[in-house]
């Protein structure tokens, strides 16, 4: 005789709905937009554990919170594919900035990661974390995962481990290639992570010691994420001039690795490749018709944000920070260094080329706080002000303060970006840490994507433009990233599924937040759920925790 158990969210998807039901959360007079891609449809929704336990129409059921719903969308909670909130999750958990625009997942660990952790990185990293008044007390992915869960977060995160963390641990930031021993001891690192929930391996191959990895080198360490069920993640190597053999390289690891690969922030970067989106897509869709698992996101700006160094070419890096700084000091590296900016056949991503001038560079964030008059401010502000060229301007700052800028560079165009959002495998990335207009996070002049990414995509490209229908923009927010990052529990309005919900208007939803006032909170989230739980009532942060830590299959 066949014997069966069902579990509680089981047995309320099959009892009858005329029948009377008791939920601990009720979202009534809906209309779901589950994430497929398909229209909307009317339901309520039953939420039990955390988990949706009923859809349909439940007239009798009861609730001890019950939400309205009449007139509104109810979606699955967006999944950033790419934020950086990983140190400022601990300075505001609540993470306004992020669930205001309806995020409720992120993904984080651009080629540096969190983990893991030695003596080296840590002395390194001191000032950072000194800006934000933490300590690095933790070594390890399970280490830092456990200090998330014993103080409670805002939204789900997980994490990738960097090929460039692994590289720092074991080499530093020397310009060289691994010994076999070191290869084998970075390895064993990756394969440490992925055991402690990693999610894959990435890489951020513009920044130093980053491009000093060969592919070889890549390809070593995405095998280790496949054997756990990992995907590799990158910022390419180029995004400009040489885009194309930076996505040849990205589908090599894909293919020797035998691991999916994804494309973080797609971009054809550069006035001079303004009107390579077609060329850079037909080169993506020619590697999925050959058998490469490759995909890619996008934050929909025409600027993109990063650390200013990153316009010093990688040989200045050699050695770290600190003899960057000594390069920048001596007059005749500089004037090397100089030479090669304005060398416009550059066989490295080289930043200074691909700008209309220094107008298009913003500053956004600093550390020194003798220099914060100058966040939002342009380059050439900057070099008028200090009565120098750009060039000695950007490397006076630099120096001033300690590599640690960051800026916005505005160097896309739009058709470009439009198009690349359009593509069927693009998901969504935020791509920029969790902030908050309150506190010391809000000291800080972050990229307005912080504050409005996917509310923009909403409202520009969705209701305004018509680039995107609602529907597809919800795929793109939820079940396609979610389908990416093999999370079986997410990322669909669908019985069994945790319950990470948006509520909304598609008509008031909009963004706000600006270059020159990015510290603007999004608008028109009614509310957003995590798992189960309202971080978000009637537009307004109940300070509620009930974000996890999302493991990968290694765990």
């Amino acid at each position: 005789m066949l014997r069966f158990r069902l579990t509680a969210v089981a047995l309320a998807i099959c009892i009858n709905s005329a029948h009377a039901q008791n939920f601990d959360l009720l979202i009534r007079n809906g209309h779901v937009i589950d994430g497929t891609g398909s229209p909307w449809y009317g339901a309520d929704i039953g939420i039990t554990k955390g988990h949706i336990a009923a859809i349909g129409h439940l007239p009798n059921a009861t609730a001890a919170t019950v939400l309205d719903a009449r007139n509104r969308v109810v979606a699955p909670g967006f999944i950033d594919m790419l934020g950086q909130s990983e140190m400022t999750i601990l300075v505001d958990p609540r993470l306004p900035s992020k669930i205001f625009q309806g995020i409720t997942t992120e993904i984080t660990g651009e080629g540096n990661t969190v983990a893991p952790v030695n003596d080296r990185i840590r002395g390194e990293g001191r000032s950072a974390f000194a800006h934000y008044g933490l300590t690095e007390d933790w070594s390890t992915f399970r280490e830092y995962f456990a200090r998330l869960e014993r103080q409670g977060m805002g939204i789900n995160l997980g994490s990738y481990v960097g090929a460039t963390q692994v590289r720092e641990f074991v080499i530093g930031d020397e310009d060289r290639a691994p010994t076999p021993a070191e290869l084998e001891q970075m390895q064993g690192l990756v394969r440490q992570a992925m055991q402690d929930g990693a999610l894959g391996v990435s890489t951020a191959l513009q920044y130093a010691p980053a491009p000093y990895a060969k592919t070889s080198e890549l390809i070593a360490l995405a095998q280790q994420a496949r054997q756990f069920g990992g995907i590799y993640a990158t910022h390419m190597r180029n995004e400009g001039d040489h885009v194309l053999d930076a996505l040849d390289e990205a589908f090599r690891i894909g293919r020797e690795a035998q691991i999916p690969v994804e494309i973080w922030h797609l971009k054809a970067a550069g006035v001079k490749n303004f009107g390579r989106m077609p060329q850079i897509v037909d080169r993506i869709n020619a590697a999925r018709r050959s058998g490469v698992d490759v995909a890619a996101d996008t934050y929909a700006y025409t600027a993109w944000f990063n650390t200013f160094s990153a316009f010093i070419p990688p040989w200045a890096h050699d050695g770290g920070d600190a003899k960057l700084i000594e390069r920048l000091k001596d007059p005749a590296t500089r004037a090397r260094i100089r030479h090669d900016l304005e060398d416009k056949k550059a066989d490295w991503d080289n930043e200074w080329q691909e700008i209309h001038g220094p107008e298009a560079i913003l500053i956004g964030v600093v550390q020194n706080p003798e220099l914060l008059p100058l966040e939002g401010k342009r380059l050439s502000e900057i070099a008028t002000l200090w009565n120098e060229s750009a060039f000695d301007a950007m490397c006076d700052l630099l120096i001033r303060d300690h590599a640690a800028t960051e800026v916005a560079v505005f160097g896309m165009s739009e058709p470009d970006v439009v198009l690349a959002l359009q593509q069927p495998w693009v998901s969504i990335d935020n791509d920029s840490q969790g902030t908050s207009t309150e506190g010391l996070l809000a000291a800080e002049h972050p990229h307005p994507r912080a504050y409005g990414t996917f509310p923009r995509i909403l409202r520009k490209y969705v209701r305004e433009e018509g680039k995107l229908t609602l529907e597809d923009a919800i795929r793109k927010f939820s079940a396609l990233p979610a389908g990416r990052l093999r999370l079986n529990d997410r990322g669909l309005v669908k019985a069994g599924m945790w319950a990470d919900l948006v509520i909304f208007d598609p008509d008031r939803v909009t963004d706000v937040a600006t270059f020159e006032k990015p510290n603007q909170l999004s608008q028109g989230m009614d509310c957003v759920l995590v798992n189960g739980v309202p971080v978000i009532v009637e537009g307004k942060m109940t300070g509620k925790l009930p974000g996890k830590v999302i493991r990968g299959p290694g765990f």
